[in-house]
């Protein structure tokens, strides 16, 4: 998970009424670039409907991606981006539970996935999200951020990955080893979906600390310095204000899953081996969170082999793991890095997705 911004915070005494009026901090702006706010206070509205199902007018396909529908829980449809191989022979698959906002990955999914010569690639989609959509982080309906919590994606996912395993078994396709990627918040959601993933080689973190949300979120709003503005969101997720009530952006309900979301735990218990990628100038997510998960990861490999975790620094990258180029230092698109690695891993799966970066 990430904080955006580290612009001055911004307080008002609270109101009279029960509902506190805090404006926005920019600080605790989670994977916004703007704040959906009423007058700078947190508001209240009624329960959403269900998700509708997306538009029939979707292209069918772009290129060599294909847009598809699988289910989703109560009848809501999960978009996805299909791609075949593109080149054969095909080795393995990767799955993709992108991170957060209300944009589609198919404008930059050419680029994006380039690397993955030897893959297939299906990337989920939130419910109610075009997968072709550029909306800004900021400017989310606010249909979609009252709906936007992390059960509930995780709910519809896990419906997804199950009804693509049948259609995978339904059609003869090759019984391929599989990879699933979380990109920053889509990480939180890879421990609960990992047994709905048949032969699954092992979990890919990119810009993700592999904390729960809560302790990483804390590590960055100290740094930040924004502590009392992190722990009076925790008291009102804490409270009794219905789930619909909009603070920092997000609704209660979503600040209410993050509060208690676990994600460290069932990693480090999990059978899967973990590959994580992370920038060193992240500004999203703090180093100290990533360092903090090493020390659990450590005694997690010395439990279960060398192989159960890997990690790779990548200098001077940002959160999307992107180093621009600069005197003495060449730019570096780190997510390629990770799909070459995989790619060295699939000519010789039996050494396990870690063995390309322990080599070096």
């Amino acid at each position: 998970m990430g904080l955006l911004r580290s612009g001055g915070l911004h307080r008002t005494a609270p109101a009279a009424s029960a509902a506190p009026c805090r404006k926005a901090s920019p600080v605790l702006a989670f994977f916004l670039g703007a704040l959906v706010f009423v007058n700078g206070c947190s508001v209240t509205e009624p329960r959403p409907a269900a998700p509708q199902p997306l538009a029939t007018e979707l292209p069918a396909a772009l290129g060599a991606w294909r847009v598809e529908q699988l289910p989703g829980e109560a009848g809501a449809r999960v978009a996805v981006l299909a791609r075949p191989e593109r080149t054969a022979p095909a080795r393995f698959r990767v799955i993709v539970v992108p991170g957060s906002g209300c944009a589609g990955m198919g404008p930059l999914a050419e680029r994006y996935f380039a690397g993955l010569l030897h893959a297939q690639v299906l990337v989920l989609h939130k419910p109610g999200v075009d997968p072709f959509a550029r909306t800004a982080p900021g400017d989310c309906a606010r249909r979609f951020v009252q709906q936007d919590r992390l059960s509930t994606w995780l709910a519809h996912a896990r419906v997804a990955l199950q009804a693509d395993a049948l259609a995978q078994q339904n059609r003869g396709a090759a019984a391929l080893p599989q990879v699933l990627v979380g990109i920053s918040e889509g990480a939180e959601l890879l421990p609960g979906l990992a047994p709905h993933v048949p032969r699954l080689a092992g979990l890919v973190l990119l810009s993700a600390s592999g904390l729960d949300p809560r302790e990483s979120g804390a590590l960055q709003a100290q740094r930040l310095g924004a502590t009392a503005d992190w722990e009076a969101l925790g008291a009102m997720a804490d409270g009794t204000l219905p789930d619909s009530t909009i603070v920092q952006g997000r609704s209660l309900g979503y600040w209410r899953d993050l509060w208690r979301w676990p994600v460290a735990e069932p990693l480090l218990d999990g059978p899967w081996p973990i590959v994580q990628v992370w920038g060193s100038d992240d500004a999203l997510v703090p180093a100290a969170a990533y360092e903090r998960f090493a020390q659990l990861a450590h005694q997690r490999r010395a439990g279960h082999g060398p192989t159960a975790w890997c990690a790779r620094r990548i200098d001077g990258a940002d959160h999307g793991l992107e180093r621009k180029a600069s005197p003495g230092h060449a730019a570096i698109d780190g997510v390629q890095l990770v799909w070459a690695w995989l790619e060295q891993w699939a000519r010789a799966p039996h050494a396990g997705v870690c063995a390309p970066l322990q080599r070096g």
